[in-house]
C-alpha cells in the first residue's frame, strides 16, 4: 500500500503536494524537505508538515521574515 515515492517527500503523497495551494494567496507552494514545510513565497508563510500531513492553517504557519536564514 505505501509506495517508496512517499518517502522522498517526508511521507507526504507527491500527488497531494501537486494539488495543494496556499490558503491565503491560492498560489503555488514550494516543498522544503529540510524543514518539513510547504512554503508560500507570495504570502511569506511556511506551513508545517506533521506526521506526513500538511497543516494548512495560517495560525500554524511560520512567518518567513521571522525565520529567514539567508
Amino acid at each position: 500500500m505505501a509506495e517508496s515515492a512517499n518517502t522522498d517527500r517526508g511521507g507526504v503523497d507527491p500527488r497531494l503536494l501537486e494539488i495543494l495551494v496556499c490558503p491565503v494567496t491560492k498560489g503555488p507552494l514550494r516543498y522544503d524537505a529540510g524543514r518539513a514545510e510547504l512554503v508560500s513565497e507570495q504570502a511569506g508563510l511556511a506551513f508545517p508538515i506533521r506526521d506526513g500531513i500538511p497543516i494548512m492553517l495560517v495560525d500554524e504557519a511560520r512567518r518567513l521574515d521571522a525565520g529567514a536564514a539567508g
